[in-house]
């Protein structure tokens, strides 16, 4: 069986995966606090709501406003989201060096973010989840595997 790793919360071993570890992140020559800042934000076209999640004070608050209803979502926010959190991830893993690293020392494991607060990003907390954060991550880590990137080259 192969090796897992199980990661949900900043403070855990591997905490470092979740969307809310501080690592900044530069896309389209902005800077966001956390992958979740980005993350939140692309799920409106509106660009100053855009701009008031990316100045959110913690990605939990960036959360929180990504999750309001009484905000409209862009039409398209179904179809567009894996493709928006592997550029997030892409972003993070490329930008941090130490990320990278500690990517790649994870060599063939299975990531799986676990939680029972989410059944699609993460495993649902009994592995039935789709898990679509720790799959990213193994893609991510494949990415880098095939083209080793430098912080420095970004």
């Amino acid at each position: 069986m192969a090796v897992e790793i199980k990661f949900y919360s900043v403070s855990d071993e591997y905490g470092e995966f979740s969307n809310f570890a501080e690592f900044p992140i530069t896309i389209k020559k902005k800077r966001w606090p956390t992958s979740e800042h980005y993350f939140q934000a692309q799920k409106f076209s509106d660009k100053a709501e855009q701009e008031l999640i990316r100045n959110a004070n913690s990605p939990m608050m960036a959360a929180r406003m990504g999750r309001d209803r009484k905000r409209k979502l862009r039409r398209d926010w179904e179809s567009a989201k894996v493709n928006v959190m592997r550029e997030a991830l892409v972003a993070k893993f490329t930008q941090h060096n130490q990320l990278r690293l500690l990517l790649l020392s994870t060599a063939g494991a299975k990531i799986i973010e676990h939680t029972e607060n989410d059944d699609y990003w993460g495993d649902g907390g009994d592995g039935k989840g789709r898990n679509m954060l720790g799959r990213l991550l193994m893609e991510v880590r494949e990415i880098l595997r095939a083209e080793p990137f430098s912080a420095r080259e970004l």
